[in-house]
């Protein structure tokens, strides 16, 4: 349960949901549209549009919060030991932003001595809004959600956003746990994860993730009744390694998380 009254729970959630209604505009302003395209250190593309809306969200978190800390994607981290921490992804698949595939995503997350206490998945293009509250039931453009009840591999549909992400040791378990799935897709980003909570995929493997990519996921899946943890099945931190496990069930996520690691 969370560790904040009820009162002051659903003040940070007004909050966070006026960071998502500050970032929807950005993004759809830009969507679409020719875009300058740089490309980072890390060989990962990046907008004027991810910049922005970042900066925005920051100025709104300093200005209302100055004593939270902040992690975001493009304009680094501050405050990691404070009690409250933000942590934003802009736009969360920017390769798809940049391709006019409308399931990119705002991601915007609240830790509380690194626990995750609430999580929004925004999605500007498609008007869908995911929003998930530490001992709530996660909502979906204002209505309940939840996972279906998948238990076994053999039955599932599983998505992960490329399989080019699973490089040296990830690369052999994630086929043979993919192989199995009923149906394995590729492509969603953080709406794979939205899917899930909604009921229409079973399970979301991936690795390389970033604290941003996975934070503001937590609550959401967790929140529609499934299981997001890390290939080990530990809970996910900002420090976890980027290798993510998301499932509707706990027999599921099993299955899974002992194939990735025989």
């Amino acid at each position: 349960m969370p560790g904040v009254d009820a009162a002051r729970l659903r003040a940070f959630e007004d909050f966070a949901l006026r960071l998502a209604d500050a970032a929807k505009p950005v993004a759809l302003r830009y969507f679409r549209k020719p875009l300058a395209i740089d490309t980072k250190a890390d060989e990962s593309p990046v907008t004027i549009a991810d910049r922005e809306i970042e900066t925005a969200l920051r100025t709104l978190i300093q200005a209302t919060h100055p004593d939270h800390g902040i992690l975001g994607e493009e304009h680094g981290r501050s405050g990691l030991d404070r009690e409250f921490l933000w942590v934003i992804d802009p736009i969360d698949g920017t390769k798809s932003f940049i391709s006019g595939m409308p399931t990119f995503g705002v991601l915007i997350a609240l830790l509380q001595h690194g626990r995750p206490l609430l999580g929004i998945a925004d999605h500007p293009a498609m008007g869908e809004r995911f929003v998930g509250i530490a001992g709530a039931q996660t909502r979906w453009n204002g209505a309940g959600c939840r996972v279906r009840d998948c238990r076994r591999l053999k039955d599932a549909i599983l998505f992960a956003t490329t399989p080019d992400m699973f490089e040296g040791d990830a690369a052999a378990p994630f086929e043979r746990v993919s192989r199995a799935a009923k149906v394995r897709r590729f492509g969603g980003d953080c709406f794979a994860y939205a899917m899930l909570a909604g009921g229409h995929v079973d399970a979301v493997v991936e690795a390389q993730l970033q604290p941003y990519d996975y934070m503001a996921l937590v609550p959401m899946v967790e929140g529609a009744g499934g299981i997001i943890t890390d290939w080990t099945g530990a809970p996910l931190t900002i420090d976890s390694d980027g290798r993510v496990i998301a499932a509707a069930t706990a027999s599921l996520h099993k299955e899974i998380r002992d194939q990735l690691n025989p």
